[in-house]
């Protein structure tokens, strides 16, 4: 059996091209996996909701095959891809011709798609899930998302994996701290990857910054490039907040670095669009507590392995008990962070998780 591997690979800067690079290793060691062939015995596409996956998207609905839905909500994939008619056009496909107007006021306000929650609540899968032989998706609410649109269509749930990292010394773990300016007693929060109004990074910044005047002992690390320049220059005078430091886009090897220099983990997401963070993953498999949003997309994390913050009006005083939680009881942390550390390794191994996307492509091959 021959594969057709379809994704973003590095240097593309983009969470989905580092997990396509690493999962492409493990798949090679099961059979032949070849990078964008002309003929192949299966496909498989990885499919995201940026400009990226565009030529990749048109391959998968005019050669089906087996689809990895990194992000379940492709709507704004559509608002970047089509006109406006196209994408009045896409929308009643998937909904019905009863929803053309509400297509149509989508697309005049969609400067504010990137929080506005109706774009969330249509994700836009319909052609894709019709056409694709199956789809792969890491968590239940993609499942649910993808089922909603085509109750046929096969759906595999398989777990993101987690690849730890090259060894980190002590050593370089406090001499980077150091270079950010965090002595050794502080307790330091990361929030890593793109920075999107969904990662709510401006409620992040404003309880921090409230915080750390009755605990001064806190810090923060921001590390990521804006995806949003409203965002930017709205999180800009709260990133100048004392004990907060900003990295733009990090290497594989610094953000490695960064995050093993953590204490803990901040990624909430709201509205979510189906992703597993991968990020996420990695924090927990280094044995970090993170702190996320409470959703369907995190279900599977045990509760004694995560600290929920729930959305919407309780996320800021859960957001600020939690990080009270975590600089006052550093034995809390270092036990939620071990047990984040064994359900990783027990779910999201590379080998294992490799290994089921081998069995599921076999059972699609022609």
């Amino acid at each position: 059996m021959t594969v057709g591997y379809y994704s973003p690979l590095p240097p593309a800067p983009t969470g989905v091209a580092d997990y396509a690079a690493g999962l492409l290793a493990q798949l090679r060691r099961l059979g032949e996996v070849r990078v964008a062939p002309r003929r192949c015995d299966v496909a498989l596409y990885h499919l995201g909701n940026n400009s990226l996956h565009a030529d990749i998207y048109k391959r998968a609905l005019e050669q089906p095959g087996v689809v990895v839905l990194h992000d379940a909500v492709l709507h704004h994939f559509f608002l970047g891809q089509l006109d406006r008619d196209e994408y009045i056009e896409e929308f009643v496909y998937n909904y019905g011709g009863w929803h053309r107007e509400l297509a149509a006021d989508l697309w005049r306000s969609r400067a504010t798609s990137g929080s506005d929650p109706r774009y969330f609540e249509f994700p836009m899968l319909k052609r894709i899930a019709e056409r694709s032989r199956a789809i792969v998706v890491h968590n239940p609410a993609a499942r649910r998302m993808v089922q909603r649109h085509c109750p046929g269509s096969p759906v595999f749930e398989i777990p993101h994996f987690y690849q730890p990292p090259e060894a980190i010394s002590e050593a370089e773990l406090f001499r980077y701290r150091q270079q950010l300016g965090f002595e050794t007693a502080t307790t330091v929060f990361g929030t890593f990857g793109f920075l999107r109004e969904t990662k709510r990074l401006l409620n992040v910044l404003e309880v921090f910054g409230a915080l750390r005047r009755e605990l001064p002992n806190i810090g923060l690390l921001v590390a990521g490039a804006f995806v949003s320049g409203d965002l930017e220059r709205a999180a800009k005078p709260l990133l100048a907040i004392p004990g907060v430091v900003c990295r733009p886009f990090l290497s594989a090897r610094d953000l490695s670095i960064a995050c093993a220099s953590v204490d803990a983990g901040i990624n909430l997401r709201y509205p979510p669009a189906g992703e597993t963070s991968g990020m996420v993953i990695r924090l927990m498999g280094l044995g970090k507590p993170v702190l996320l949003t409470d959703s369907e997309e995190c279900s599977r994390f045990p509760e004694d392995g995560c600290l929920r913050v729930p959305a919407g009006l309780e996320e800021r005083d859960s957001l600020w008990s939690h990080m009270v939680l975590l600089t006052s009881l550093p034995e809390v942390a270092r036990a939620v962070g071990q047990r984040a550390a064994e359900h990783i390794r027990a779910h999201h191994g590379l080998d294992q998780i490799a290994q089921r996307y081998w069995d599921t492509l076999c059972g699609f091959c022609c």
